[in-house]
């Protein structure tokens, strides 16, 4: 049995970059919207840890973005040039040692901005449903 290599192809490309780059706004868009309403019910600490937390989801959704990009890059790649395993290994560690430094200033101050740090961090899960809502809507509104 002959198994066909997996090539992306423009059309898929393309929809990746679209729903990447549609998450990113959402996530933004959550941020910037949640950020108010957590410093007004939770206070400042709180919402300085939502913040935080937001922008190291974003980092983390940009990074693994790129991790994944490499690893395609170095399937479907013809030629013997691969990325440095030390590079993308130090990519992949880094957002954890990030998310563990924050968390660690964190507990310092009070449990609050604790819970305001997973809130921020919990970012994507709400940008993810928000695409699943509008994948579902244009599936339905395509026949499909």
């Amino acid at each position: 049995m002959n198994i066909p290599a997996v090539v992306p192809d423009q059309e898929t490309d393309d929809l990746g970059g679209a729903v990447y780059s549609r998450m990113t706004r959402m996530m933004l868009a959550l941020a910037v919207l949640a950020a108010p309403f957590v410093w007004t019910k939770f206070g400042q600490d709180a919402a300085l840890a939502f913040i935080g937390g937001c922008a190291i989801a974003l980092l983390n959704f940009y990074w693994l973005k790129r991790t994944i990009a490499v690893l395609i890059d170095t399937a479907v790649s013809s030629t013997n040039k691969k990325p440095s395993p030390t590079g993308v290994m130090l990519r992949f560690l880094g957002r954890y040692v990030l998310i563990a430094i924050a968390l660690y200033v964190i507990f310092k101050g009070s449990a609050m901005s604790v819970y305001g740090l997973l809130g921020g961090l919990s970012l994507p899960v709400g940008a993810v449903m928000i695409e699943a809502v509008y994948q579902t809507f244009r599936a339905l509104k395509h026949g499909l």
